[in-house]
């Protein structure tokens, strides 16, 4: 009793700027599965009116209705494209609908020869064919076409992921797609995260259908956005029949041809698909026995068929997909010329089968061939001459982009072949997510394509340096005395951190720790900088790139010693030149008179303090350490200990704090494994409100502690260590837990989206941090017993992997306040990344 629903065909409201509130989305759904009961006189005991609707009461009184003639159009928004335009209902709040297909776009001309723009076999015997958006009289007849090739199996695949309906126009059903004023050329992507493009039609469809009742059964539509002759056109709109989805299109065959499949499997217009949609792709072939290993050979293989819009870039990826597939179950033969394409990460050797997919590639490259477009759009970034803009973006950052785009998709389709030769023949056990947060190296070595493909050339740093940045808050006040900011030395042992110091800084260090009181005779000096680091004219400078003096120049981090190659006092790239410089007092022109690299510095001092030794390894600021640094570290640590184990061991970064911060941890717990851990104290009582945040007790990292041995324990010791090495930098200026929560409640006080969303990537890069020093504490503690033969990064690869450490860092976030799959950041693919504060991925 008491259940309301509407008579009409009203739509639920779709908020225009796609952020509907998700509270009321319950009754808003309830409201919706009723709307389709029809109320028959014959059910009627009595209709009962009332301020709000007449209510209906049924014969048998167990239902009660109410009806709602009126639509409430305050709901919907109207809009026009031009002044010269009439103004009508806008779709979603701010779309118009335009023909999906123009004429130029059926480069194959087969639309009337198979039913498709673009439709086509690719090269070989394997039954893979592609195409663009047909109509539903035109989808029949590629079916047709295909049973009279033989084609007794068809699997079907629309790989749109923008939302698509088909207005009723004669005899046929024409497919339309909501597009924006700005762009009306270029379809929707990424409309609502929450919703599936399936959902999106159904809600597009009820809300035209409410749009025509207030217009006399018409709706608007346009058919030429290029000079709109005779546009916008009417449709008529009687009813839900008059409006097909994708659905509708290509299920209903199913009926017709049992052998029929339909499947839809979003891609993107650039770049890799998203881990879920592999996975979604491998559940197609979990589902299609003819597309088993376990196959009967004797019955032919089923067709795969791919469609986007237009049939070229989205359907490209597809039939390679599908091409790969087919090699394998054809069993490919090793050709003589088949090369072995391995990635060395951690000793780890990962091998995949490039010539197969290069065959796939070139199979499918009628249109478009995806290793050509990596080389294209790379051509195009070094020919660049006077910048502009491009969609908002410079024109270096934008090709860029699409060269790391067209490289990621290519690095994808080699990385799932290699995920098909490990799981194919097991009837895939693990899905392509699972298994890659099983080799989450992987992630590490698609982190680094920018710098390793495509790190800026010598003569780019050379020609193209414009400004210098030289800017160390001395938060400690010790540059006064020590000639260096933020120099400090945690309690009782001899690790020493700081900023970077210049030649005079550098003497005063090394007399203070080789004098009489301290009398250090061993010394190991670690640099984790890996931006480029210069004196000039006595003082410490970062050059930065032209037009982003904020933004350090890149090195490949992988081959630190180019630092001192690619710029060299002997060169004079930076002496007798005006250069812009920031200091912590103003921005003003210098002429450098002198400049030296950082290991010039140290060699010079080496010769003074022969028991001075340097290494640089170089750490990313305010991220997690990569697995590779925590071994590069330990080992430095263990080889010097070994010579001399009273040796002083020194760390600065750029200003002292986050990186340096890090390292002394790091060193702390190494060696309280080595000396001995000092008397763990309690966990001391604090009363103040969400004290557990303060103190690292997030979910995730509990989730962690519980799956590590002593879990709890591991922690508080980390824990000790923090407070250990901070203890003389306050929360207000420094603390590797703290900084945690205090980073994430910064979130709501952001200024604009962009900062919000560095603001997050911030937080939970603080978090994965405070993780893995817990993790490497859990490693000191077990691989102890072997004096850590085997090395972090194998023991995380061997050990933590597998008790899914990794899958949890894989939706990594603050579940006690939000989603983390929210966000891209959550996942390792996307945190990983090199990121700019100008471009974050939402």
């Amino acid at each position: 009793m008491g259940t309301s629903a509407s008579a009409t065909s009203q739509a639920a409201p779709f908020a225009p700027t796609h952020q509907a509130d998700h509270q009321g989305n319950g009754m808003a759904e309830h409201r919706r599965s009723l709307q389709s009961v029809n109320i028959h006189n014959s059910k009627t005991k009595s209709i009962i009116t009332n301020k709000v609707a007449p209510v209906v009461i049924t014969n048998n009184c167990r239902e009660e209705f109410q009806i709602h003639d009126k639509i409430q159009s305050s709901n919907y928004s109207m809009g026009r494209i031009s002044d010269l335009l009439p103004e009508h209902y806008l779709v979603l709040g701010e779309f118009f609908m335009v023909q999906d297909i123009y004429n130029r776009a059926d480069v194959l001309n087969t639309t009337k020869s198979h039913g498709a723009p673009n439709f086509r076999k690719v090269k070989g015997n394997y039954p893979l064919f592609g195409m663009g958006q047909p109509s539903l009289n035109g989808f029949k007849q590629v079916l047709q076409r295909l049973q009279i090739d033989g084609c007794e199996e068809v699997v079907f695949i629309c790989v749109r992921e923008e939302p698509v309906v088909f207005f009723r126009s004669d005899g046929d059903f024409i497919p339309y797609t909501p597009r924006g004023r700005e762009n009306l050329h270029e379809n929707l992507h990424d409309l609502d995260r929450e919703l599936s493009a399936e959902q999106i039609e159904l809600s597009i469809r009820k809300e035209l259908c409410d749009f025509a009742k207030l217009s006399e059964n018409m709706f608007y539509v346009y058919n030429d956005i290029e000079h709109f002759k005779d546009d916008p056109q009417q449709v008529q709109i009687l009813s839900e029949e008059d409006i097909h989805v994708t659905e509708e299109v290509y299920k209903r065959p199913l009926f017709s041809q049992p052998l029929h499949r339909y499947y839809r499997l979003p891609l993107p217009m650039e770049g890799a698909p998203l881990e879920k949609t592999f996975d979604a792709f491998v559940n197609i072939l979990r589902v299609t026995p003819n597309l088993s290993l376990m196959r009967d050979s004797s019955r032919p293989l089923p067709a795969l068929l791919f469609s986007c819009q237009v049939g070229v870039g989205r359907t490209n990826l597809g039939l390679i997909l599908g091409a790969i597939v087919f090699h394998h179950l054809q069993g490919a033969s090793e050709s003589p010329r088949y090369l072995w394409y391995s990635f060395y990460i951690n000793q780890v050797f990962f091998y995949v089968y490039i010539p197969q997919v290069d065959d796939a590639i070139a199979m499918c490259s009628e249109m478009h061939n995806i290793k050509d477009a990596v080389f294209e759009n790379k051509l195009k970034l070094e020919g660049i001459g006077e910048d502009y803009q491009i969609q908002g973006k410079s024109t270096k950052a934008y090709f860029l982009q699409r060269t790391l785009q067209s490289l990621e998709r290519y690095v994808y389709l080699l990385v799932f072949n290699a995920y098909l030769h490990d799981q194919y023949p097991q009837a895939f056990p693990q899905s392509f997510s699972q298994w890659l947060c099983m080799n989450a190296w992987i992630y590490r070595l698609l982190a680094c394509m920018d710098s390793s493909e495509l790190s800026a050339p010598a003569s780019l740093i050379t020609d193209g340096i414009r400004g210098m940045f030289c800017v160390s808050t001395d938060l400690l006040s010790t540059a006064k005395e020590m000639k260096v900011a933020n120099f400090r030395r945690v309690s009782k042992m001899a690790l020493y951190g700081m900023a970077q110091p210049n030649s005079e800084a550098l003497a005063v260090v090394m007399s203070y720790l080789t004098d009489q009181r301290r009398g250090h005779s061993t010394i190991l000096w670690l640099n984790l900088q890996e931006e480029l680091v210069l004196e000039a004219n006595g003082q410490m400078f970062t050059p930065r790139e032209p037009g982003s003096l904020e933004q350090p120049i890149p090195v490949c981090v992988q081959h630190p010693q180019k630092l001192q190659i690619l710029i060299h006092p002997s060169d004079s790239i930076l002496c007798e030149k005006w250069l812009g410089v920031i200091t912590e007092q103003d921005k003003q022109m210098r002429m450098f008179k002198t400049c030296h690299t950082i290991e010039e510095l140290f060699v010079h001092q080496k010769s003074v303090h022969p028991g001075l030794s340097y290494q640089r390894i170089p750490l990313s600021d305010c991220c997690a350490p990569k697995e590779e640094v925590f071994d590069q570290l330990l080992e430095a640590m263990k080889s010097s200990l070994a010579e001399d184990p009273n040796c002083a061991f020194i760390f600065n970064c750029h200003d002292g704090k986050d990186r340096t911060t890090a390292a002394m941890v790091i060193a702390t717990l190494t060696l309280w494994h080595i000396n001995g851990f000092p008397e763990c104290e309690e966990d001391e009582f604090v009363s103040v409100p969400n004290a557990k945040y303060t103190k690292g007790e997030f979910e995730v990292v509990m989730q962690v502690v519980r799956v590590l041995p002593e879990g709890h324990r591991v922690k508080r010791e980390v824990d000790i260590a923090l407070d250990v090495v901070s203890e003389t930098m306050t929360p207000m200026h420094y603390h590797l837990r703290e900084i945690i929560i205090s980073t994430y409640r910064q979130i709501k006080m952001a200024k604009s989206e962009a900062d919000a969303q560095w603001l997050r990537l911030r937080s939970l890069q603080y978090l994965e941090r405070y993780i893995y020093l817990i993790l490497f504490n859990c490693y000191l503690h077990l691989e102890k017993k072997d004096s850590w033969r085997r090395s972090f990064s194998q023991w995380m690869s061997q050990v933590a992997a597998r008790a899914g450490v990794y899958a949890i860092l894989n939706h990594l976030g603050f579940s006690e306040f939000e989603n983390p799959d929210d966000s891209l950041m959550a996942r390792l693919r996307f945190r990983w990344l090199p990121h700019s504060a100008q471009f974050i991925p939402m």
